[in-house]
């Protein structure tokens, strides 16, 4: 790979970058054609980039970014893969469910919304983290109950009124 090759390499990694709050880098060596192949679909499926890295590219592009990206570029060891997405735990989810299978892939690192996840041990916290939708939706049922019951406690009252003025005539 020529120099200009490189800085070309790292301005489209650095644009990546920048247009995503969401990174997760992982291991996926060792993985056979048809389980990358496999791995590659599932993210295209769910609307995840996946992307095979040189370690030194991706770390002089994190530098270049924005975004501050801590102990992150520490990870960047061995063979590297990135997932680029717009929902948090959707990568988490997918990395979980291909390692009921194999070995592979390991999460080495995340970046979410400014935090840093190191290590494959945060695997499962990342996978369960609820997405801007879900929190949303959660938000507005709670805000919708305490109205339903006053509307409610009204109908009833109305209701009861009725019956009342019914008995009475």
């Amino acid at each position: 790979m020529t120099r200009e090759e490189k800085s070309i390499a790292i301005e489209e990694l650095t644009a990546q970058l920048a247009g995503t709050n969401i990174v997760y880098v992982s291991d996926i060596s060792g993985l056979n054609a048809e389980t990358t192949s496999n791995l590659r679909r599932a993210c295209f499926k769910a609307g995840i980039k996946l992307e095979v890295v040189k370690n030194t590219l991706l770390a002089k592009a994190m530098e270049a970014s924005d975004n501050d990206y801590g102990d992150l570029p520490s990870v960047l060891t061995g063979n590297s893969a990135i997932f680029i997405s717009d929902i948090a735990n959707a990568p988490g989810k997918i990395i979980k469910d291909f390692r009921k299978k194999s070995a592979k892939p390991v999460l080495k690192g995340a970046y979410i919304n400014s935090e840093i996840y190191i290590g494959d041990d945060q695997l499962d916290a990342l996978a369960t983290i609820k997405s801007k939708e879900e929190l949303i939706g959660e938000l507005i049922g709670l805000l919708q109950s305490p109205a339903q019951r006053v509307i409610s406690a009204l109908q009833n009252q109305f209701a009861a009124s009725e019956a009342t003025e019914e008995t009475e005539a």
